[in-house]
């Protein structure tokens, strides 16, 4: 082995041990509660529309300006930048030294993405005291990539991979996947029904959703218009334009809020 490769070595096992400290898995552990916040605050939010009761804006940025109105929210957040900021780092080793399938590294990827731009996100209510509509980002980004070469096919291509992320989520709960995700043996019976239970109704949430924002994506592709594209607001809001009314969109956010009960519980018993 040369000298170089060596030092290759070297580094990419000080990268391991650093993304296995227990600091970094305690903080990874109070990122997981954060993301449960959100959803749970998405989930609110998302009630309040289908009840008539107005309701700000349904995504990330909105339960992130909801908590920087909390007392002592601005700690709240800087809290939250250090459990997404882990989350991050704890998925881009994921992506680096997981496992051997292409899958998973390529979940992995994208949620350090994900969880990067949350911290992003974060620091702009932080230290700018806003953050910009996740509709507007979606539609922006569209836009830019509509007037690339080819730029139709590439949204197209993105939109159709957001629905099979949706797919892969509703056959995650149907099949109860995320339990390989879960520390079982460390779980009571009645542990492992609750999770059970959350995830599944969970999952369902998200993958429709994910599913119905990539139709929007594919259908901006399709008529070159980038206000065709939205973000987790403009999609909520749609379930309640759809026959089944409001009860339709109280049943996503029901899902939601779900979810942010399997967050929290993944807090505890999730592999990391």
């Amino acid at each position: 082995m040369t000298t170089a490769e060596n030092a290759g070595q070297q580094a990419k096992a000080a990268a391991r041990r650093a993304a296995r400290h227990p600091a970094l898995a305690r903080l990874t552990r109070v990122g997981l509660a954060c993301r449960g916040v959100l959803y749970a605050l998405i989930g609110v939010l998302a009630v309040q529309i289908a009840v008539g009761g107005g309701g700000g804006q349904a995504d990330k940025g909105g339960a992130i300006s909801t908590v920087a109105g909390l007392p002592f929210g601005s700690v709240v957040l800087w809290i939250m930048v250090a459990g997404f900021a882990a989350l991050s780092l704890w998925q881009a080793s994921e992506a680096l030294f997981g496992g051997d399938k292409a899958l998973d590294r390529v979940e992995a990827v994208l949620r350090t993405g994900v969880y990067a731009l949350i911290v992003v996100t974060l620091l702009s209510v932080l230290l700018a005291g806003r953050a910009m509509s996740e509709d507007k980002k979606s539609q922006d980004v569209t836009g830019k990539l509509l007037d690339l070469p080819g730029g139709q096919l590439i949204v197209g291509l993105i939109g159709l991979g957001i629905v099979g992320l949706g797919v892969y989520w509703v056959r995650s709960g149907l099949t109860k996947k995320f339990r390989e995700d879960l520390d079982v043996g460390r779980m009571s019976p009645r542990a492992r029904s609750v999770m059970e239970r959350l995830g599944v109704a969970g999952y369902l949430a998200r993958g429709a959703i994910a599913g119905l924002a990539g139709i929007f994506v594919v259908q901006a592709a399709l008529t070159f218009d980038p206000d065709k594209a939205g973000g987790i607001d403009a999609t909520l809001r749609a379930f309640a334009d759809t026959p089944a009314g409001p009860w339709l969109l109280a049943v996503v956010a029901l899902g939601l809020l779900l979810f942010a009960g399997y967050c929290f519980g993944e807090a505890r018993w999730r592999r990391t």
